[in-house]
């Protein structure tokens, strides 16, 4: 079977404990349509509570069970009904997908003083005060959980920065502490030093913080039984950090967790490569490359030349360590990345991500289930916002686990259609596909010898007409304008 992941939540996914509900009825559907993993999204206590997305996390141990930030569930719902839609998806052969936010912690129980320096925000390298001493809320003791599960206690000691200082401006303040000199190492120089992205940033060379954050993934592990991780904002933590980690929970559980990073490049595969290099390729990573190549096609329509789509991408360059994406909660409308791909290019998308060999697809929430929510746009303004599904997304899923096996032939000639073809394994039967990104048209295409004198029929169903393979296992394969077509054997 092709293994096809989904995120299964988006930013304003909608809370009142409902999301762990849907998770649990919706898995024989997921399960119908060959997805074999679900992401989650982040399950423990955050410190805006049951409002809370999840990127904010106050206390990584509280699942939903304690009364902390204002209520005992999490947006998504409650501890139990997190394992009960575990329990239910890997009864239906589907694996959980955990997203882990180590980079930072919010909503601190107690303020601390301590001594800072405040930095540039566009260079986090230049010092914009002398030493001095701050105030700020970097005491974490749970005093709804007590010390059930662990009793180790966060200090400023526990982080390398903060945004926020009693009495001061907002600014980023680098803190002073035993563990290190200035920001932990980056591999990119954005900004000077990316160290620090939000809240109270979490200080990795800490030996007590790291052997916490060791201790509760193999915690986390025995709750809900993840078989992968999706890691969050690693282009803001030292890949000697993660690669620490994945090492030692996979050790601690015994199993060869997946995992796969955020590190958020659009357009500069050499920095993704670098990020893979440093981690000595223990993780994968979203392949934000292609994702800006679907976005930007999506916008040029028929001008936009098709045959470069994977270009500088993951999935070109190391398709084995790729996870591929056509959006995300970050790039949806009214989101800080927004980059959505436009919704009449989003069936060849997926045609690309879950046809081809290479990569590893995840399909985002709202191109399943669609979604309606209202935020404010960059100008304060209120929008509404309606995602539709995907046009044929359930029987682009279909035909990645009936049919998108075997040897790959390209026929990529033409900049405003693509084509391939799959020969299938002596298992599973194959399938010719052929986009365009302008005029119908038809792609002359090599099934193999095998398929000689054979009728396909369009999967998605625009054409009535059949196509014969001839003699030499070719067939002419029609596609509509602007649009896909996947053919299969009768």
């Amino acid at each position: 079977m092709n293994a096809t992941m989904i995120q299964f939540f988006h930013w304003y996914s909608e809370g009142d404990s409902k999301l762990y509900d849907q998770v649990k009825s919706s898995a024989p559907y997921l399960k119908e349509l060959g997805i074999s993993a679900v992401w989650l999204p982040p399950a423990y206590k955050s410190s805006g509570g049951g409002f809370s997305v999840g990127y904010d996390p106050y206390d990584l141990f509280d699942l939903g069970e304690f009364d902390q930030k204002g209520g005992i569930n999490t947006k998504y719902g409650s501890k139990d009904q997190l394992l009960e839609a575990c329990k239910t998806l890997q009864e239906n052969g589907i694996s959980v997908i955990a997203d882990i936010v180590l980079n930072h912690k919010a909503g601190g129980d107690e303020k601390e003083k301590f001594h800072a320096v405040k930095v540039d925000p566009e260079n986090r390298q230049q010092n914009i005060s002398e030493p001095f001493e701050i105030e700020s809320y970097t005491k974490f003791t749970f005093p709804g959980r007590g010390e059930k599960y662990s009793d180790f206690k966060w200090n400023f000691q526990c982080f390398s920065g903060v945004d926020y200082a009693e009495g001061q401006d907002k600014g980023i303040f680098q803190i002073i502490n035993d563990h290190g000199d200035g920001w932990d190492e980056m591999i990119a120089g954005e900004k000077g030093n990316y160290d620090y992205l939000m809240y109270n940033d979490i200080e990795h060379r800490n030996p007590f913080v790291r052997e916490e954050l060791n201790n509760w993934g193999k915690w986390y592990h025995d709750q809900i039984h993840f078989a992968g991780v999706r890691l969050d904002a690693v282009k803001h933590q030292s890949p000697e950090f993660y690669q620490e980690w994945l090492y030692a929970l996979r050790a601690n559980t015994g199993e060869n967790i997946f995992a796969v990073g955020e590190y958020w490049a659009p357009g500069d595969l050499p920095l993704l490569q670098k990020y893979i290099d440093a981690t000595k390729g223990s993780m994968s990573l979203f392949d934000s490359s292609l994702h800006h190549n679907l976005h930007e096609a999506s916008l040029a329509g028929g001008d936009y030349d098709l045959r470069k789509i994977f270009d500088a991408t993951l999935t070109q360059s190391n398709p084995l360590l790729s996870v591929t994406l056509v959006d995300n909660h970050d790039t949806q409308p009214l989101q800080d990345l927004e980059a959505p791909v436009e919704k009449w290019f989003k069936p060849l998308a997926y045609a690309l991500i879950l046809l081809r060999q290479d990569g590893y697809p995840c399909v985002f929430y709202p191109d399943l289930f669609g979604a309606h929510y209202t935020d404010k746009d960059k100008e304060g303004n209120d929008q509404e916002i309606f995602l539709d599904k995907v046009e044929k997304i359930e029987e682009l899923l279909k035909a990645r686990q009936l049919f998108a096996y075997g040897t790959q032939r390209d026929y990529f000639e033409d900049p405003n259609s693509l084509g391939w073809t799959r020969e299938g394994d002596g298992y599973n039967k194959g399938c010719a596909v052929v986009l365009s990104n302008k005029d119908a048209t038809e792609k002359h295409m090599e099934m193999g010898p095998e398929y000689a004198g054979q009728t396909f029929y369009d999967y998605l169903g625009w054409f009535p007409e059949k196509v014969v393979i001839d003699e030499n296992g070719w067939g002419n394969f029609p596609v509509p304008a602007g649009n896909v077509s996947v053919w299969v054997p009768e």
